[in-house]
């Protein structure tokens, strides 16, 4: 009899395999990293055979190193990140890298948009105007004569295309659907004006499919190579946003999930279907009842990462990691000694929504040291998060319960930070797969081994609260005023800047 349901979660920069039992316990787990290419400033691109074939040893991996068999498994259930962009020839193969979700050459089409037919696009597809949304370098790649636009038969996400690589069926779930830009909101159809600015024919896209569609049976090659069979359930799942709200239990009103990964994002599902006037969060459907909205960041541990690089670099180190750096910043008080980050190094998506905005410390004096630097830094990728908050409060609420996820996480002084700068207290699971158990669940749900989606919160054990600092919240809310204050006050500089940086 089956025992385990295998959650696949297709990241920005690693795809891991977790296998659970329908409790939720991590059986096995592998991760496969692979490269991001910036061959232009401003250009991020991957292999999406790279990513596929990633995504095949974490799957046999897990299954081997367990050494466990076909007739185990009761299904696998996929999710993945969003906004990404491949060009398919008519041969079924890419002709253009994939374009990531933090690639910005698109920004003259955006500020375009912005200025134009943007505000009812958003209204239509709740996909913010932005380089990140493959309806924006879609315009890009039409704008420029960019030639695997013209040679392609369809235009798909990752997910899509390692799901017809594995099962030969051009399928894309709701929520991936709708962070394209080209998905209306209200028809659950592809939105008939996107697709015209875009220069794109209904054709040229994937079937769209409830996140509990089946879409297998996987090759038999395929299958082989995961230690699966062809009979084995495929299931589409959902984009990594919705699954990780899902895997930590963020379900009901009011809850809240905030995910820290090389990127950040705070979301929460909500029955109501208007956008935000102000355009500054997202709106993705996740079923025809059900949206998940909110808002991510391009700058999340990505920061840390980038300042880990730098101290290695300065000190001749190899050995520099984020842990290193949290240690020397827990020596630091609250509020860095009034020193502030702008941690825009990515640019921006919500709340500011600006591909051109920049980083770096203001307030440095002779007075401040290295641990002041690091945890200004860490400071700043909570105080930008509590910012999305506030509009999302505005649209849908005040935040009743906040439940935290992804790797930074496993870093105390982060999480306490969030727990001081929220005014919340923090509730923090056991697992940090949260996108890959939500997914798992969603193909528990689909193969009717479970009643609900929210019948998952019986199944995720938390590891502990973290109630704030009262000392702290005084000295973070201070701090905060000033951090609002330094994006309006340097934003006129940032065209500025960014064209000295094309040099």
């Amino acid at each position: 009899m089956s025992k385990f349901i295998i959650g696949l979660d297709i990241g920005t920069t690693t795809t891991k395999s977790v296998i659970f039992t329908p409790q939720g316990e991590v059986i096995s787990e592998f991760e496969c990293a692979y490269s991001t290419y910036h061959p232009k400033p401003n250009w991020s691109e991957q292999n999406p055979k790279e990513i596929e074939k990633a995504a095949r040893l974490a799957v046999a991996t897990s299954m081997k190193q367990k050494r466990l068999v076909a007739s185990d498994i009761m299904g696998l259930s996929i999710s993945s990140a969003m906004h990404s962009l491949i060009c398919i020839n008519e041969l079924n193969e890419p002709v253009s890298p994939m374009i990531t979700w933090a690639d910005g050459r698109s920004y003259p089409q955006a500020a375009i948009m912005k200025e134009t037919y943007g505000r009812g696009v958003y209204e239509n597809t709740g996909t913010p105007i932005h380089p990140m949304s493959p309806f924006v370098k879609l315009i890009w790649m039409k704008d420029t004569q960019y030639g695997p636009y013209y040679q392609a038969d369809k235009f798909v996400s990752i997910k899509e295309y390692i799901i017809y690589k594995w099962c030969g069926q051009w399928k894309v779930d709701y929520s991936i659907a709708s962070a394209s830009g080209l998905f209306n909101l209200h028809t659950l159809q592809w939105d008939v004006e996107a697709l015209a600015i875009a220069g794109v024919h209904p054709n040229q896209l994937s079937t769209v499919v409830p996140c509990t569609e089946q879409v297998g049976p996987l090759a038999s090659s395929v299958a082989e190579e995961l230690s699966l069979t062809t009979e084995t359930p495929i299931i589409i799942g959902s984009s990594d946003g919705v699954a990780a709200n899902i895997g930590v239990g963020a379900i009901h009103d009011g809850e809240t999930a905030l995910t820290i990964g090389t990127s950040g994002a705070i979301r929460r599902f909500s029955s109501e279907k208007g956008t935000d006037h102000k355009q500054r969060t997202f709106q993705y459907v996740f079923s025809p009842e059900l949206r998940i909205v909110g808002g991510a960041s391009n700058n999340g541990a990505v920061v840390l990462q980038w300042l880990a690089r730098q101290f290695s670099s300065m000190t001749k180190r190899d050995t520099i990691r984020e842990a290193d750096l949290e240690a020397l910043a827990s020596t630091s008080s609250a509020g860095a000694n009034g020193l502030l980050f702008m941690p825009y190094l990515a640019g921006e998506r919500a709340p500011k929504w600006n591909a051109k905005a920049k980083g770096g410390w203001i307030g440095l004096t002779l007075s401040h040291n290295s641990a002041d630097m690091v945890r200004s830094v860490m400071e700043s990728v909570i105080f930008n998060m509590y910012e999305i908050q506030e509009a999302l409060i505005d649209k849908a609420g005040p935040t009743t319960r906040l439940l935290v996820s992804g790797g930074f996480a496993r870093s105390p002084l982060w999480v306490q930070m969030t727990a001081d700068i929220f005014h919340k207290t923090v509730i923090l699971p056991k697992s940090h797969q949260a996108s890959a158990w939500g997914a798992a669940w969603i193909g528990l749900f689909a193969l009717g081994k479970v009643k609900s989606i929210k019948e998952i919160k019986q199944y995720i054990p938390i590891q502990k609260e973290i109630l704030p600092t009262v000392k702290n919240i005084a000295r973070y809310n201070e701090c905060y005023d000033v951090y609002k204050e330094l994006y309006a006050k340097n934003k006129p500089l940032f065209s500025d800047l960014d064209r000295l940086q094309q040099f």
